[in-house]
Formats: C-alpha cells, structure tokens, sequence
C-alpha cells in the first residue's frame, strides 16, 4: 500500500505550520468558517503560507459560504485546493478552478457510497464524525465500521484522531490520507509539536507495516 498522506488541519500559527512539515504533513488546513475556534482571516493565512516551504499544499475549509466569499478569499489567498464542510451540492463546489474535498459527516444508516458518486468531481471525500449542528473539529471518532470497501473516491480519514489511534485507524480503514486538528492541540488554534510528531511518526510506522 502507498504511504498514507496527512493534512494538520486549524492552523492558526505559522510556527505551528512549520512544525507540521518539518514532521512529513503533506498538506495544511486553514479554516474560513468565523464560528470555529480555529478560523483565521485572509491575513492571518497570506502570513502562514508565504512562510511555508515547496512542495505543501495548502487547503482552505470553507463551510456553506457564498459564492461571493469564496471568490473573494481565493483573490487574497494561495490556496492549492478547496474543502468543503457544510451542506454543499455538488454543483456548489464546483467552479473555483481548484481541485476540492466534499466532507461527509458520518451517523449510522449513511450511503457513503452514494455521496461518494454525488461528488463525482471532488479529488476525494473527507469522513467526519457526525454531530448535530457541529460541521467539524468535534474531537470525536466515528465507528469505523461503517465505512464499505471499494468505494470509487480516495477517502480522507478525519474526526477524534490522535497520536494514539491514528495506527489502529489506518489499519481499520486503509485510507488514501487522515487528517487531524484536535488531536496534535494544546489548545483550540493552538497545536503541540510533540504531539504533531508523535501523529506523523505513527502514520508513517503504519504505512510502513502495510
């Protein structure tokens, strides 16, 4: 099996960006959602992507925004692709120019396969823990079980992973990346080195094992 890749999601700082490459993430998030404790505006995010190395690409989170918002963010922002966390249709995310993840907040009786055909444009589909009137960043994991094999996008593994189960989550789902934000934190916005390292170390042993 490939390495599985890794997004740090949050990031709010840009010494905790550098932290999270200098670990082996492949990519890093920013949150333009304003009700997030980890959002940063268009300034706070030129900042930590001007500060960052080649070779990293930068995802913008984005939750039911307008058109306009969007559009408005990409002019001020580099970002390498689009992820999109809210209540989106397929026709919503698409016309950016940029490639984009759907994510899909995941509860028992879910056809993932069948959002996964929905979203025939998105790059891949993010899995999230589903919590009522929480988009995101809940710190808590879903029963992987419920994810089919076989299905027709590349899947991101999100919602309660840590240093401490990230191992046991590849090994469960085998999925093409995971993303974390609440799992490498001291606080919310505010992520642990150590525990970024600790996080990168175990997804590489576990690609490593496959």
């Amino acid at each position: 099996m490939p390495a599985v890749r890794s997004k740090i999601c949050g990031i709010t700082r840009i010494e905790d960006a550098l932290a999270a490459v200098a670990a082996g993430a492949d990519a890093i998030g920013f949150v333009f959602y304003a009700k997030s404790p980890r959002a940063v505006n268009v300034l706070q995010a030129r900042a930590i992507i001007a500060a960052l190395p080649p070779f990293v690409t930068t995802v913008g989170l984005f939750v039911n925004a307008s058109r306009c918002e969007l559009n408005e963010t990409l002019d001020a922002v580099q970002l390498d692709m689009l992820q999109f966390h809210g209540d989106e249709t397929p026709d919503d995310c698409e016309g950016y120019h940029r490639p984009y993840i759907k994510a899909l907040r995941v509860k028992a009786g879910d056809d993932i396969a069948a959002g996964c055909t929905a979203f025939a444009g998105a790059s891949g589909i993010l899995l999230d823990t589903y919590v009522e009137g929480i988009p995101g960043g809940t710190g808590e994991a879903f029963d992987w079980s419920l994810i089919p094999e076989g299905l027709s996008k590349p899947i991101i593994l999100a919602g309660g992973l840590s240093p401490d189960n990230v191992a046991q989550a590849i090994a469960r789902v085998r999925p093409y990346a995971v993303d974390v934000s609440g799992g490498v934190e001291q606080s919310k916005g505010i992520k642990d080195h150590a525990k970024i390292r600790a996080f990168m170390q175990a997804v590489r042993n576990s690609s490593g094992a496959m």
